[in-house]
């Protein structure tokens, strides 16, 4: 894959799967940088030992390597900012999984 575009539209893309919302939207997907064919993500989550962790850095990691892109991911936890957003958009978008 050569395109930043079509880099930046997957991971963007990415849903969570109990949230109608995407990664990217919910603040779960903090940053990334694409530089050529690898990008480097940064994902915070509300805290390191949440259950469905390793499933959602799949869920972004497995279409990008399946593209082709080299891809390395950034765990961190997010601020109390970033977890109150979080927080209130995942009551109002919630679907269960």
């Amino acid at each position: 894959m050569d395109s930043q575009k079509s880099i930046s539209e997957i991971i963007e893309g990415v849903q969570h799967p109990a949230i109608s919302l995407s990664l990217k939207e919910l603040g779960i997907v903090k940053s990334y940088d694409i530089s050529g064919n690898a990008v480097s993500i940064v994902m915070a989550f509300p805290a390191l030992n949440i259950p469905i962790l390793d499933m959602l850095i799949q869920n972004v990691r497995k279409p990008l390597e399946d593209a082709g892109v080299q891809v390395h991911i950034e765990k961190t936890v997010m601020t109390q900012q970033e977890l109150q957003t979080f927080l209130a958009k995942e009551q109002s978008a919630w679907k269960g999984m």
